[in-house]
């Protein structure tokens, strides 16, 4: 099967909005990350195994709101007993042999999820202007769910220093969450790739 990304066709390369006579720092770039393989990892109640010994691609499972990470791989906390897998490799076979049916549920949603990424100094005033959430307090690998425009997302701050973020979402609603974000980012100027 053929990987289609959620959001061929939909960004067009160049730049819009307000971008002249700005640092390039100041000019937002937005861009689908694709390719990736998503999972997520949800432990049953009835599980024996303590979070703290949970280790995937040399990673422990986070805690509440965080992410741990690596060249390859990031693993987000989602909820109680609930974490995202997010990596450049397939981990199918790692995540098969490490959980047991019997105590943890692994599903790969790979192709139901649409990442766009975000940089830039104004990156936070773009997710201020469609979410209720409070981006200031956020740290460098913590996450949080919240909405945007009414489009619930997965916000995963990537790098503070270089303001930047991603967000998730599901595949379907991909296209209104771009266009949503690619609206508020106009006041800044952004550049799309």
């Amino acid at each position: 099967m053929k990987n289609v990304s959620p959001l061929k066709n939909i960004i067009i390369e160049g730049q819009y909005g307000n971008f002249e006579n700005k640092k390039d720092s100041q000019i937002i770039k937005i861009k689908e990350i694709k390719n990736l393989f998503i999972y997520q990892v949800v432990k049953f109640k009835t599980s024996k195994k303590n979070n703290n010994d949970l280790k995937v691609d040399n990673l422990t499972f986070p805690d509440v709101l965080k992410v741990n990470s690596n060249t390859d791989t990031r693993i987000l906390w989602m909820g109680p007993n609930n974490w995202l897998v997010i990596s450049l490799k397939s981990l199918n076979n790692e995540l098969n042999q490490i959980f047991s049916n019997n105590e943890f549920a692994v599903t790969d949603i790979s192709h139901s999820r649409s990442i766009i990424e975000l940089e830039g100094e104004n990156v936070k005033e773009v997710i201020k202007k469609g979410s209720p959430f409070n981006i200031e307090e956020m740290k460098d690998n913590s996450c949080s769910n919240t909405i945007y425009n009414g489009v619930t997302i997965t916000i995963d701050n990537i790098d503070q220093e270089f303001y930047k973020i991603r967000v998730i979402s599901l595949r379907s609603f991909g296209e209104s969450l771009y266009h949503s974000i690619a609206d508020a980012c106009l006041e800044f100027g952004y550049n799309s790739h």
